[in-house]
């Protein structure tokens, strides 16, 4: 399952501006080495151009270029982040995590699990939805369908994850429209 879909780097973008909503400059943190990663940014961006909304990206394909391109960011003063999907990105989790809490910049995330973690928020195809999507896909094929004859399926379930305690150590006040939205508050 695909958890990158052109509208919901767009989404993830509102989100995080619905939390910081006078925000002068958001990041976005890419692995510029990933294949979907031109296409993520390129989305965001001109999602950006929309609201009028500054953006800096950041290209890290390595433990040292996280640290610097975090650091750098906090420097602009950047007042957001949106963290692209990215299996590199997902590996060094905990350390994006920590550098981000550490600069305190408000993130949004693609995988719940950063939340888990500690991270702010995240916005992100249902992995359970997927794998039960998998699954039928799965039946499907054992019963003789042809693979060549089944589409191609997007995630159909998003879920918007926030985490109360981190808001608050950023000291940072979540809307109630942001807490309505949350399929899950993190305590």
């Amino acid at each position: 399952m695909n958890n990158y879909l052109s509208d919901i780097g767009a989404k993830r973008l509102e989100l995080l501006r619905e939390l910081v909503p006078n925000v002068g400059t958001i990041g976005i943190l890419v692995n510029p080495n990933f294949p979907d990663a031109q296409s993520q940014s390129r989305d965001i961006q001109a999602a950006a151009r929309i609201v009028g909304q500054q953006i800096h990206l950041i290209n890290a394909s390595s433990e040292s270029e996280l640290d610097a391109g975090l650091t750098a960011l906090q420097q602009l003063p950047a007042g957001g982040l949106i963290v692209t999907v990215d299996p590199f990105l997902n590996l060094h989790r905990d350390e994006i995590v920590t550098l981000v809490a550490r600069h305190r910049i408000p993130a949004i995330y693609f995988e719940r699990e950063f939340v888990l973690a500690g991270g702010l928020m995240s916005y992100a195809p249902n992995l359970a939805d997927g794998y039960r999507q998998a699954g039928i896909y799965c039946g499907r094929i054992l019963k003789g369908e042809k693979v060549a004859n089944l589409p191609v399926l997007q995630p159909t379930k998003f879920e918007f994850v926030i985490n109360r305690n981190t808001a608050a150590k950023m000291g940072l006040e979540l809307p109630p429209k942001l807490l309505a939205l949350a399929d899950d508050v993190i305590e």
